[in-house]
């Protein structure tokens, strides 16, 4: 009898303890998220004058990238934060993502293409916007949630943007919104973080039939750039960006849709990808051991010193 009584006394105890112990968890994870509940950037702004009637414009942002990016693909963000005109126009362009997207108006995007431009250019355009909002910045990374538990945690998650009257962090319309709905690893050689390890921000913007061949263009200059894809024949090594290692699950991914060969990973990627004057370069690669590089979160700035 005695041994009973201890052994539903233990039992007991172990169930106040594991009651208390997920009350803990609910309790900080509330206090977390309450803490860290989302911070709505708002646009107020009028659409472009030019604006249409049907479909989407994406000159306005693109004129303005004409101007303020450089041929590195870096942002001159002091001068552009300087004129209050082009501050105002960069609004005004992002007042029409706010009111219009695929999903609250399908009828303006029509093509595949003209949504995936969509979710593209707004993405890139809401990052250069933040930035100016919080210019002087050095690193998107120095605009932090109260508790910033991971890098970019408040650049990312935390602010929240409105795309077609709908509010979603950066986090979400990349991994949640452009990742699963299209399937394309190529968008992650031209979403730009406004960071020196992105993909460069490009003045061109096009949509319908000429975005294939500026995905194609845009992965061809990521991968042709030793700072993202660098072979060393003498250590028999392959030094990838940390995108390749973030979202290698989209690249492998990709060879199965198109029946490529898999097993060999990133590497039967970059090869199936490449330019044609890099293919035999990473074919004699194949067995090589991969690393990756440090990100490098410094602002893409061109007039850094």
């Amino acid at each position: 009898m005695g041994n009973n009584i201890q052994t539903v006394g233990k039992r007991r105890s172990l169930m106040t303890y594991i009651v208390f112990f997920v009350l803990g968890l609910f309790v900080l994870a509330a206090t977390f998220f309450l803490i860290n509940r989302p911070h709505l950037v708002t646009i107020e702004a009028e659409l472009p004058d030019d604006f249409p009637d049907d479909g989407f414009s994406h000159a306005t942002f693109e004129s303005l990238l004409q101007i303020y990016v450089d041929n590195d693909g870096r942002v001159d963000y002091d001068r552009w934060h300087q004129s209050s005109e082009d501050l105002h126009r960069l609004s005004t362009y992002l007042a029409a993502v706010a009111a219009y997207s695929p999903d609250n108006s399908p009828a303006r995007f029509t093509k595949q293409s003209e949504r995936l431009a969509y979710w593209l250019y707004a993405y890139n355009a809401y990052v250069v916007y933040n930035v100016l909002k919080h210019w002087p910045l050095k690193s998107v990374t120095h605009i932090k949630a109260p508790l910033e538990v991971v890098t970019g945690f408040g650049f990312f998650w935390r602010e929240r943007f409105l795309f077609g009257t709908e509010a979603k962090s950066l986090y979400t319309v990349e991994n949640k919104v452009i990742r699963p709905t299209f399937r394309d690893p190529r968008i992650h050689f031209v979403l730009n973080c406004a960071s020196e390890s992105c993909p460069v921000l490009r003045p061109e913007l096009p949509s319908g039939n000429d975005l294939e061949p500026f995905l194609v263009q845009a992965t061809f200059e990521f991968i042709n750039d030793p700072k993202n894809v660098a072979i060393d024949h003498k250590n028999k090594r392959i030094i990838l960006s940390d995108i390749f290692k973030w979202y290698e699950k989209d690249f492998v991914n990709d060879l199965r849709r198109q029946g490529l060969p898999s097993e060999g990973g990133l590497v039967e990627y970059l090869i199936s990808v490449a330019p044609v004057a890099m293919t035999g370069d990473i074919t004699a690669a194949r067995d090589y051991s991969i690393e990756f590089s440090d990100y490098d979160w410094s602002l893409n700035n061109s007039t850094a010193n």
